[in-house]
Order: C-alpha cells, then structure tokens, then sequence
C-alpha cells in the first residue's frame, strides 16, 4: 500500500493529462456560446444553445475521466471502468473533482489488490478484461455510494443552512467566507452553495452576488497568470491549459482551475481560496454590485462600480498568481508523466 501511495502525485498528475482536454474543449466552447450570446447566462435556444451544451458535456465528462485514469496509473487497464463509474458516483453524490480523486484512487487500490489474487491458468485471460473490472467497479462503487455520498449530502445541508444565518454579519467577513467557498472546490458542492446563495439575493441584494462573482474568476485567471509569469514551474499541458483557464475564467467558468488544482491540491486550493476571499472583501469594501446571477468579466455591463470590481478581480487574480508561484517549485524532467505504454500488460 505504501509503496502504491507514495507515487500518488504521479497517480494524479496522469488523471490530469487525459482530462484537460476535456475541460479545455468543453470550457472554451461554454465560454465561446455564452460570450457570443452575451447575457451572462448559459444560452437556451439556436446554434449557441447547441454549443453550449457540447461544451457542459465536455465539463460533465472530466470528473469520470479523471478517476478512470488516476486508476489506470494505479493499476493498468483494468482499472479504468471502476475508476471512471467511481469517479461519477462520487461526483453525482455531491463530491466534485475532489470526489472524483478519492473516486479513482479506491478504485485504483481495489483493482490493485484484485490483480495480486492467484487464478488458475485458465481464468488468466479473462481476470482483466471481466472479472477485475466487474469486482473492482462493484466493490469501489459501493465504498462511494455507502460511505461517501450521505456525510456529502449531510454536510452541504449544514453549509446551506449556515451560510442562511450569515446575513447580516460584517461586509469583511461575509466576503471573505464568500471568496474561501467560491474557490475552495471550483465548480464543486461546496463552490455550488455559496453560488445559490449569492444568486438567490441577486434581485434583492446584488452586493453580495458580487462578492461571489469575483472570486468564480480569480481560480482561473490567476492561474493561467501565473504560468506566464513563471512558466518553468509548469508543465507543458499546464502552461497550454493556463491560456484556456484565462479565457474560460473570464467568462465566468472556475473549472478553467481545476487541472492545477487536480495536479497540486495542496498548493493551488489554499492560493486559490485565499485569492477568492480577497476579492471577495475588495468587493464587499468597495460597494460593488453584480445584477446578473453569474461571474467573471462578462458581466461588466450589469455591475455598479464597474472600476471597484475590475480592482477586486485584480487583488484576487494577482494574489492567487503570487501565492501559488511562491509555492511551487521548478519542474524538473522526471516530473513528466509518461502515458499510454506498456499497453498489452494486462493480456500478457
């Protein structure tokens, strides 16, 4: 076990080669159809409709695709079906990509295990292409659902009814809760209940959907600023990925930052977070006001105060690319993940 773990970032950082694309073609298609329609909102009739949803399908399949080959790093071919059905459990419980990791790296451990079993000779042929799968997806699925979903569920309930009560506390405080929610998970349960919340005030209290549409856009775009002001601590997908998040973050899409965050959770969530919750305040201190029930730059035409949120944009994107480059280190070559050899091993 220790020896599987102790390669988890190459575990990781292999899930995240085959998912960025699937976030950069479906972010940038979404961000494409909402820009064009230009109401700030995911359009719902004609070509731009049709864009849009091949877009979200793209943004609907990386969570899948991440555990699927967080899994196949961890243990070949055969664990790529119960890392993919893992991985949209625990995304459909309510986990997000983070549960989508935990969702690849059980079905990566199962699958593990299930490979040491000693068949006779004539099942051989069959263990990876039935057997493993079958009992891999069936025992990992059934950890996710048992034992992940409902404290998932219980928790965002607790959230929502938490952040109900927070109303009418400071402007400082409510940013900054506002700004570590936003950007905590990018597009997860956690980012989601913030986001309802704040667009569920945006007819009666539109400072604080503010305070929540800054920091949707600080993820990505301080990202993708930071790997063009220290490329070398990037690698190649991350850096093409930076110039994709930059776009998709100004139309309001945080996933643009989930490829870093899914590589390097330890280091981009907390700069993440602490860029959102400065954006957030900015925000809240400098009176702004966002009347559409989204984020990012495109809705600039509905924000009062425009120059006070390009300001918080700015605190919170520069704080991100700051605190996330003093982080990390130079990549070095035996951090590039090899992917896709040795492909017959499992039939061997």
């Amino acid at each position: 076990m220790m020896d599987l773990l102790k390669d988890l970032r190459k575990h990781l950082m292999t899930g995240v080669s085959y998912m960025i694309p699937f976030i950069v073609a479906g972010g940038v298609l979404l961000a494409v159809a909402v820009t064009i329609s230009g109401k700030a909102a995911v359009p719902d009739s004609g070509i731009l409709k049709a864009i849009s949803d091949i877009g979200i399908a793209g943004l609907t399949l990386f969570v899948p695709i991440l555990g699927a080959f967080i899994a196949f790093s961890m243990a070949d071919r055969p664990g790529i079906a119960p890392g993919m059905i893992a991985a949209y459990l625990a995304n459909g419980a309510g986990g997000g990509f983070l549960g989508g990791m935990v969702g690849g790296i059980v079905a990566g451990i199962v699958v593990f295990y299930l490979k040491k079993i000693k068949v006779p000779p004539v099942l051989r042929s069959v263990m990876p292409i039935f057997v493993i799968p079958l009992a891999g997806t069936l025992i990992s699925g059934l950890i996710i659902v048992l034992v992940l979903g409902q404290p998932i569920a219980a928790l965002m309930g607790s959230l929502t009814t938490w952040l109900a009560g927070m109303q009418g506390t400071s402007k400082v405080v409510l940013g900054i809760i506002l700004g570590l929610m936003i950007a905590f998970d990018m597009g997860g349960p956690v980012n989601k209940v913030a986001y309802a919340f704040g667009a569920g005030l945006v007819a009666t209290n539109p400072e604080i959907m503010a305070a929540v549409a800054v920091p949707i856009c600080t993820p990505p775009i301080g990202l993708g600023i930071a790997t063009l002001l220290r490329p070398k601590k990037y690698t190649v997908e991350e850096r093409e990925a930076g110039k994709a998040a930059i776009i998709m973050g100004a139309v309001g899409i945080t996933e643009g930052a989930i490829p870093f965050a899914a590589a390097d959770p330890l280091k981009v969530i907390p700069a993440n977070m602490i860029g959102g919750a400065v954006g957030g305040v900015v925000a809240m201190l400098m009176g702004t006001a966002d009347h559409a029930p989204w984020g990012g730059l495109i809705v600039l035409p509905v924000v009062d105060n425009i120059p006070g949120y390009l300001l918080a944009v700015a605190a919170g994107v520069a704080t991100t690319a700051i605190i996330v480059n003093i982080l990390k280190k130079d990549k070095k070559e035996d951090d590039v993940v090899v992917t896709g050899t040795d492909v017959n091993i499992d039939f061997d």
